[in-house]
């Protein structure tokens, strides 16, 4: 599968967002990758829909938002009308139920679903999920904060979950260069990566070594 970086703007200069965004969509990024955080279901508050909905207008890459917030369905619509082209909900957070019916509002507008697990949720906890989902975000570092080193544990999950997902396998968390070729050789295809991208000197660079860190 084609192999797509998605810088984090987590890790961007926020006094100069719309100049990084910018750049890395002049270095070769596929996408964006937006971490919203509600101080809740993480211990840390970044950004909400306003903020998407100014980068919908500054930058024509798509948006993967993840939505690291303890009750996603309450604010699903916003994050729709914000100009999200991929949405992704933590599975510690839903039902299949709710799962479901945020699937059906997504469906109708073309926005992709996605479901995300922590390092320590087992790949079992979104087996009756994968059925109806686009894409699976597998979190390799405790979610909340940018910078956090590499948890090696979830590569056997990654592994694991290619075996019986033939979707888009995303990972997040502690992308760089050498953990890169270790995922990508795992069988994920989508690399959400801030730190490593943001704070290179050279962000197309940055972001063809994770690119092709799997040859």
């Amino acid at each position: 599968m084609k192999i797509k970086v998605a810088p984090s703007i987590l890790s961007a200069d926020f006094s100069h967002l719309a100049k990084d965004l910018k750049r890395a969509k002049a270095a070769g990024a596929d996408m964006i990758h937006i971490d919203v955080m509600d101080g809740h279901f993480v211990p840390n508050i970044t950004v909400g829909p306003v903020v998407v909905k100014y980068i919908r207008k500054n930058i024509g890459l798509p948006l993967d938002v993840h939505l690291m917030i303890e009750k996603p369905e309450k604010f699903i619509d916003l994050f729709i009308d914000s100009g999200s082209d991929m949405i992704t909900v933590h599975i510690e957070t839903v039902t299949n139920a709710k799962l479901k019916a945020i699937k059906a509002k997504l469906k109708e507008r073309g926005i992709k679903l996605g479901i995300s697990l922590n390092p320590a949720t087992p790949l079992a906890k979104i087996a009756s999920a994968l059925k109806f989902i686009d894409f699976v975000l597998v979190m390799s570092v405790n979610p909340g904060f940018s910078g956090q080193g590499f948890i090696r544990a979830t590569l056997p999950k990654i592994k694991k979950l290619r075996s019986i997902f033939k979707g888009d396998i995303a990972v997040d968390g502690g992308i760089n260069e050498r953990t890169a070729k270790e995922v990508i050789r795992a069988g994920a295809n989508i690399l959400a990566s801030g730190a490593y991208v943001f704070g290179s000197k050279d962000i197309k660079r940055a972001i063809e070594r994770i690119r092709n860190a799997g040859r």
